[in-house]
């Protein structure tokens, strides 16, 4: 994992077509970022990629039924 420090205004830029810009820093804790990518590239949460994988495995393994029943 790389760790590095940015300001508001400053960016940081992934395999040559993927933008991480810092927008605001609230209370030194709380930071929000745009991401630009190509359409083609799928950005998520994490918890949101994760639900992704857990229901396209369910569906690959014929289980979706029983993953909708689980609160999926």
């Amino acid at each position: 994992m790389m760790v590095i420090r940015r300001k508001v205004g400053e960016a940081i830029c992934i395999d040559g077509n993927i933008r991480v810009v810092i927008h605001e820093i609230q209370n030194g804790r709380v930071v929000r970022f745009g991401i630009e990518a190509p359409e083609d590239i799928a950005v998520h949460r994490l918890e949101v990629y994760e639900q992704i994988q857990q229901e396209n495995k369910a569906a690959v393994a014929g289980d979706t039924l029983a993953w909708l029943k689980q609160g999926g």
